[in-house]
């Protein structure tokens, strides 16, 4: 089903992402973690549909979304970075296979961090701690870390930050490969959570096979057959 939603506020996270809070219909339900497609409401771009992920919690009285912007591509993502409130966008109804089974490690590679932003506010919300979860965070840059100062501030949330483009002050310089992983990862017996850019997911599943983490405790789209939100944020701005 489609839904008509009006901007209400925009504002930057970093300077290629930004915060949208858009109006809630009656009755639309999504669990943290769960995208949902989304067009902007205008000649020629109605049927261009992009997966992003909610960022709120699902008892707000609104919807929103951070959603990265690619310039460089005139298409969907720099259409967004240009929205004003009162312009509409449509989306459909949510979907996505990534949700919370409890604390664990959350791997994410640049806009893949979406799908988690919701599951560990709601935790968050609900126990009052992260306790047990670890964030590992791999950006090009340190001006690309999408809620840097919120994970920081998240009380239990063990974050590590990794740039693979710069070296920054007290960052490591590193791909997330099985020896940063074994350097890094605090508890190997709990969930993992993976998001990011295709071959980064592939290639860390397989790291964790090859530590014997059981499939059933690896969260993804992939792992259950179906397209990955994250992934498919980070695409968008391909066009």
């Amino acid at each position: 089903m489609t839904h008509k939603l009006t901007l209400q506020a925009i504002e930057p996270v970093t300077h290629n992402v930004n915060h949208l809070v858009f109006d809630r219909p009656a009755g639309y339900e999504f669990a943290p973690g769960q995208a949902t497609d989304f067009a902007l409401d205008r000649d020629g771009w109605r049927e261009e549909q992009r997966p992003f992920t909610f960022c709120n919690l699902p008892g707000s009285d609104t919807l929103e979304f951070v959603i990265k912007s690619y310039p460089s591509h005139d298409g969907v993502t720099e259409q967004i970075a240009k929205l004003q409130p009162g312009d509409t966008v449509l989306i459909e109804d949510a979907w996505g296979a990534i949700e919370d089974k409890g604390p664990g490690t959350f791997i994410a590679g640049g806009a893949g961090i979406t799908p988690f932003i919701a599951i560990l506010r709601a935790r968050l919300d609900r126990e009052g701690t992260l306790d047990g979860s670890q964030l590992i965070f791999s950006n090009t840059e340190a001006r690309d870390i999408i809620l840097r100062e919120e994970w920081e501030r998240m009380p239990g949330l063990d974050t590590t930050f990794t740039l693979t483009g710069e070296d920054a002050p007290g960052l490591p310089h590193a791909r997330i490969d099985a020896g940063f992983l074994d350097r890094t990862v605090k508890d190997w017996s709990g969930m993992f959570y993976v998001c990011g850019p295709d071959k980064m997911v592939e290639d860390i599943a397989g790291l964790l096979r090859d530590k014997d983490v059981p499939a059933a405790r690896i969260v993804s789209e992939e792992a259950r057959g179906g397209p990955r939100p994250g992934v498919l944020v980070k695409r968008a701005g391909n066009d």
